[in-house]
């Protein structure tokens, strides 16, 4: 499968189908009552309906599903996303419905996961730029480690009105844009999670009439991570690569989460800490926070491009990319600092 042509029909599809679908999914959860009812941990204001991101998953899904059944997409690629995908979006649908302990969501997100990369064949080496490592197993088992944070860190960051999606729309584009060369059946997946992510972003977008709730966080989460492991194995893009497409949403969760961990605190207990929250606590709209997560995307989908056809300079692109994020976030940290324990408030808020 190649040809702009091609990914242009995906894409078309793709975001008509989504949009089309949110409106679906809303009218369901406005009937069934699935609500997200604002409290002092809340960042919005009004009851909200939540699940949106069904419509996400089922085009997704679909898409995958059609395009291996046809043969543009290999097997064992269609089988691993669409699998481990459908895992860990059933169990963020009940979650979203009436709620799932969060020991039972990661054992979930574990074995979606391991499904994921035993299907991808093993990952037993990491591309660090011109050059190679290989860690035998201990290379699986990273791998899994890096989907199940994936698929978690995403939740984590769906805590304001667009940001989830517009990171998934920028995300997606940008490693279709490297992997249409490379590979194109992953650039037709990446093209699929764009596109229906930019189909569900009119609903979600500040003040959202709906939220993606964590069917869609957890999903997108993982296919970006079983993305980034499919294409490390198949030698299309570094799985590296990946990691400074999602900067952001990497150093924001990553550095939260070992401040939280080292103060003491429970890592998957509802919280406001992260730097994107803070910025919205200090005055910035969410519309605003999500328009710099696109402009710092954008300059990250540069760096990667220059590393992608300089394979050398990956590493310097990497350490580059940690050094503006981690700048980024001690700006917000002095301008508006992650509270004490004392002073501490949570955020059940889902977009």
């Amino acid at each position: 499968m190649s040809g702009a042509t091609v990914y242009i029909r995906i894409a078309v599809t793709a975001l008509a189908g989504a949009l089309g679908l949110t409106a679906l999914v809303r009218r369901y959860a406005l009937a069934r009552s699935v609500i997200d009812v604002p409290n002092e941990r809340s960042s919005h204001a009004i009851p909200t309906p939540r699940g949106g991101g069904a419509a996400i998953v089922a085009v997704v899904l679909a898409g995958i599903a059609g395009l291996t059944w046809s043969g543009s997409i290999p097997l064992a690629i269609g089988v691993a996303l669409g699998g481990g995908g459908t895992m860990v979006a059933a169990v963020g649908w009940i979650d979203d419905r009436r709620g799932v302990p969060s020991r039972v969501r990661f054992l979930i997100h574990v074995l979606a996961s391991t499904w994921a990369i035993a299907w991808l064949g093993g990952m037993p080496f990491v591309t660090t730029g011109a050059d190679r490592v290989y860690l035998g197993l201990a290379g699986s088992v990273l791998a899994i480690a890096a989907v199940i944070w994936s698929t978690n860190l995403y939740n984590f960051m769906d805590g304001i009105d667009g940001l989830a999606a517009v990171e998934a729309v920028t995300t997606g584009l940008i490693a279709a844009t490297l992997l249409a060369p490379r590979s194109p059946a992953l650039a037709a997946v990446s093209v699929l999670v764009g596109a229906s992510a930019a189909g569900f972003l009119p609903w979600n977008w500040s003040p959202a009439r709906i939220f993606m709730g964590d069917i869609g966080s957890g999903f997108l989460g993982f296919i970006l991570g079983g993305l980034a492991a499919a294409s490390e194995i198949t030698e299309a893009l570094p799985a590296l690569v990946w990691v400074v497409i999602l900067g952001v949403f990497f150093a924001d969760a990553t550095i939260t989460l070992v401040r939280r961990m080292v103060r003491g605190d429970r890592w998957h207990s509802a919280h406001r800490d992260h730097a994107y929250q803070r910025a919205v606590q200090s005055g910035w709209p969410h519309s605003r926070v999500c328009l710099v997560v696109v402009g710092l995307n954008l300059a990250l989908g540069v760096g990667v491009w220059w590393a992608v056809r300089n394979p050398e300079l990956l590493p310097p692109v990497l350490t580059t990319a940690g050094l503006m994020l981690g700048t980024l976030y001690l700006i917000i940290e002095l301008r508006r600092p992650m509270p004490t324990a004392e002073k501490r408030v949570g955020s059940g808020t889902r977009t």
